[in-house]
């Protein structure tokens, strides 16, 4: 097999990031003003965040340097950073719907979890990583490398914690060329379905598990889902296929391959951070971090998984995942224990915002857990 891809700006590595930073954009305080002004003025706790729409938020200037890093993860690097958020000039919960504003800008938000919530704060909730029903972003674990269950993710840092907890991102489209060069008989295993586990999140329309290609291609171009802990899972569960030993090895060299010195990127993620990440062509982890005491310290970002407006289709072996492949369709996420009416209107009324088009499924409520939280607040979501 022969690498794909291989001149994309996707397939970066270590020395070309650090030789080319135009992956980093800065706002000055022109938009930090811009920003606290536009979360200031529309703010307020009685509201939840499906209360908010896209034209109550005007970003100002500060609009350029975001829709620069937005353009950068689509078109080029797959990975980049914006800083100087307001961080200090607002409270945490101004904060989390700063995040949520840039993401009315930027997308349809999508579902993270069993609770169904469209904006997850990570922090240690005391979670246990590595369990048929544990979850990264509510732990204080070192993570495998993974992709997330969305097109694009989003992670603005408000906290950091006491020590450790630094940021890994490496390309995905590199890694498969170095694995096609070095082992093509591997590669082409990475190219079958490998059973994920859904971590008991699954929808009342879901199995428990379903398939999916490590490495894919639509249109000549190629994308990447992975998620160890996930497979872990599915391999304790009744009618998933035990793995064999030459499909062990060949995951086994990819996440060597992720971690090797020019692949792997690594950085501490600061107050007023933001991370953009493609999660077709980028992978990404994190080391394991121990918190502050005090509750006002503790680390805290807050997380967005999005389906942007004009991104492309993605392969037909993405379609049990991710609910939909068409382009400019609101796909992705987990839809969880608790998607109901109030979920289904803001996706209708940001998707329309948005021109994009909902997946052609009927969605059925019964069952689905109507009576759980149905406002969108992290603050509301149970960990998982």
């Amino acid at each position: 097999m022969l690498p794909i891809n291989a001149d994309t700006p996707a397939a970066w590595t270590v020395d070309s990031l650090r030789a080319d930073p135009s992956w980093i954009f800065e706002l000055d305080d022109r938009a930090r003003r811009d920003l606290t002004l536009a979360v200031r003025k529309t703010y307020d706790p009685a509201r939840t965040l499906f209360d908010y729409a896209r034209g109550e938020f005007d970003l100002g200037s500060a609009w350029t340097p975001i829709a620069g890093a937005l353009k950068q993860i689509a078109d080029g690097t797959g990975f980049a950073i914006l800083r100087g958020m307001p961080r200090a000039e607002l409270s945490q919960d101004e904060f989390a719907l700063l995040t949520w504003a840039i993401g009315l800008h930027t997308g349809v938000a999508r579902p993270q979890g069993k609770a169904s919530q469209y904006q997850s704060a990570v922090r240690d909730a005391g979670v246990e990583y590595r369990t048929g029903k544990g979850r990264g972003y509510s732990s204080n674990a070192d993570l495998d490398f993974h992709t997330d269950s969305a097109d694009m993710v989003l992670l603005t840092c408000y906290n950091v914690a006491a020590s450790g907890g630094m940021s890994m991102v490496s390309s995905s489209v590199a890694a498969h060329n170095i694995l096609a060069q070095e082992r093509p008989d591997l590669a082409e295993l990475l190219h079958l379905p490998y059973y994920f586990s859904r971590q008991q999140e699954e929808a009342a329309d879901e199995a428990p598990y379903y398939a999916n290609p490590i490495f894919d291609e639509a249109a000549g171009v190629l994308c990447s889902k992975w998620n160890r802990n996930r497979l872990r899972s599915a391999q304790a569960i009744d009618g998933v296929p035990r793995l064999t030993a030459p499909q062990t090895e060949a995951l086994d060299l990819l996440d060597d391959i992720l971690r090797r010195p020019n692949v792997m990127f690594s950085m501490y993620l600061r107050p007023g951070d933001m991370q953009v990440l493609n999660n077709h062509v980028t992978l990404h982890s994190r080391t394991e971090f121990v918190d502050h005491t005090d509750p006002v310290l503790k680390r805290c970002l807050f997380r967005l998984w999005l389906a942007p407006p004009d991104w492309p289709e993605l392969p037909e072996s993405w379609r049990p995942a991710y609910r939909a492949v068409e382009p400019a369709t609101v796909r992705g996420g987990i839809q969880g224990h608790h998607y109901d009416a109030a979920r289904q209107a803001y996706e209708q009324r940001q998707a329309a915002e948005m021109g994009m088009r909902l997946p052609g499924r009927s969605l059925s409520f019964e069952g689905i857990g109507v009576s759980g939280p149905s406002n969108g607040n992290p603050a509301d979501a149970e960990p998982a």
